[in-house]
């Protein structure tokens, strides 16, 4: 199978949904089952990277967890990069969630005679001085997830983190019925992106769903990016405050331990949680309604994504407001007001009970 042909295989069930979405609107879970013809408007994958001549160079994508089915998705990204274009392009990563050995990974690979280096940081600001080494060493760095960064060329985001966050309570207050007591949950309280969505969220619901309240304490909690953590921290929450109804999670691993401590306490139908997810990992909780909706990107596309986006500043091309990547939901990057280094795309999606059989990752 070509490469493109293989990398639209890969991603064809999250990108039937993309075409309709766009940063502040969009509702993944409101799209029917997908059509062929509908797959045959996605945007070639790896169209950007056919363009100009196969370069000698090395691409390294370190990731949060390289145990994690989600970063195991984005490898699958980054492989087909390679695949498509015939640049080195890999993926690293530390074996836990963990800030300090990522730096380590991030040192380890910078020594490695790369020309590229994309990050997915677990704490963006012991990643900077490590960064900057890259910098000082001519390597080209771009991040994802991490917009607080400071020592990058860009930082690439599949959508407006507050749009991402007010996205999901637009859904938590859907399942909630309008009404109801809510707190948050990150991986960490020093995760940039994962915390822009929580504040997204709030902001969400204080301008628009009068009836819901954020909780007083603790407005919001840590699952430590770990299924179990967020289970445990959750059965202690709805234990010290049973009035809670409602969790905005953002970790791919706080919405399936959430929704595990709601079955367990017999809370289904009175509890809901919504947040990033897997589908896979996150299919029977949607089926049994312990989990109303998941919300994601496809970390495939963000991953070759990043490798598109370092090739063109390794060819001299110009990132700019509108710059298409060649992929569906990076094909007209919006630059932040605020950050000039800071581009987003437009590929949240929901998924609910309706359409959780549409996806397998």
């Amino acid at each position: 199978m070509k490469g493109s042909k293989k990398f639209a295989a890969i991603a064809a069930g999250l990108m039937l949904c993309l075409g309709v979405m766009g940063c502040g609107g969009g509702d993944g879970g409101k799209q029917s089952a997908s059509s062929g013809s509908e797959v045959k408007q996605v945007v070639d994958a790896s169209e950007a990277a056919k363009q100009g001549d196969k370069k000698d160079w090395k691409i390294a994508v370190v990731v949060k967890d390289s145990s994690n089915g989600w970063f195991a998705r984005m490898e699958e990204g980054v492989n087909q990069f390679a695949a498509d274009t015939g640049i080195n392009a890999y993926q690293k990563g530390p074996v836990a969630t963990d800030a300090a050995q990522q730096v380590q990974v991030i040192q380890d690979v910078i020594n490695q005679d790369i020309q590229a280096l994309c990050v997915v940081p677990v704490d963006p600001a012991a990643c900077d001085p490590v960064l900057k080494e890259a910098r000082d060493k001519g390597i080209i760095v771009i991040t994802h997830e991490g917009s607080t960064c400071k020592n990058v060329d860009y930082d690439l985001e599949a959508f407006n983190n507050a749009g991402y966050g007010a996205f999901i309570m637009d859904k938590l207050q859907e399942s909630m019925g309008g009404k109801g007591i809510y707190t948050t949950m990150v991986a960490h309280l020093t995760n940039a992106s994962q915390n822009e969505w929580a504040n997204g969220a709030v902001a969400e619901q204080e301008a628009k769903y009068p009836g819901l309240k954020l909780l007083d304490n603790p407005k919001r909690v840590e699952s430590e990016n770990n299924s179990e953590k967020a289970y445990q921290v959750a059965k202690e929450v709805l234990k010290s405050h049973p009035e809670v109804t409602g969790f905005v999670g953002t970790s791919s691993m706080d919405t399936p331990g959430v929704a595990r401590a709601i079955n367990e306490l017999g809370l289904k139908g009175k509890v809901f949680v919504v947040g990033t997810g897997m589908p896979n990992e996150c299919r029977a909780l949607i089926k049994d309604g312990s989990l109303s909706y998941i919300t994601l990107w496809d970390p495939a596309e963000a991953g070759y994504a990043m490798c598109v986006m370092a090739r063109r500043v390794l060819e001299g091309k110009p990132i700019e407001n509108g710059t298409d990547l060649g992929l569906k939901s990076y094909s007209k990057l919006i630059v932040s007001k605020e950050n000039p280094h800071l581009f987003m795309g437009a590929g949240w999606i929901a998924i609910n009970k309706d359409n959780v059989d549409n996806y397998n990752f």
